[in-house]
């Protein structure tokens, strides 16, 4: 478990003003669809910190955070990944090149995004849709 939850100020600090203002709006579009547990963590090698957004267990997705970067992650299993590739011409060109760069694994793709914007909103909403339901609304 993590100990020191960064404050804004910290994120601030590490990823910008113009990421952390993409970083919390993506926290609010998903807290907005989603009634979810939150979980700070180490990011690892590549990344100072991890939020992740997890229910009984299953994560839904995570966002990374470095040092002018910041990133989402959302893994689609096999049939997540079926569900994607039906309907994948009605995501943007973007998400959809992302998508097939990413190297598909024994338990899926997971699926890197690094927002500068919120021009992708959209897609990762319909991303996180395909692999739950949203219980919010």
């Amino acid at each position: 478990m993590f100990d020191t939850i960064p404050t804004a100020e910290e994120m601030i600090a590490l990823v910008g003003q113009s990421l952390y203002e993409v970083w919390d709006k993506l926290c609010a579009l998903i807290d907005e669809n989603y009634d979810i547990e939150h979980l700070w963590n180490q990011g690892g090698k590549a990344w100072k910190y991890e939020y992740k957004y997890r229910r009984g267990g299953k994560t839904l997705c995570a966002l990374y955070a470095r040092e002018n970067c910041v990133g989402f992650m959302i893994v689609l299993g096999k049939d997540e990944r079926l569900k994607f590739e039906a309907d994948k011409e009605t995501f943007s060109k973007t998400a959809q090149e992302i998508y097939d760069k990413t190297h598909t694994y024994h338990d899926g793709k997971w699926i890197m995004f690094e927002p500068t914007d919120t021009s992708l909103f959209n897609d990762f909403i319909r991303m996180l849709s395909i692999k739950r339901k949203p219980n919010k609304k």
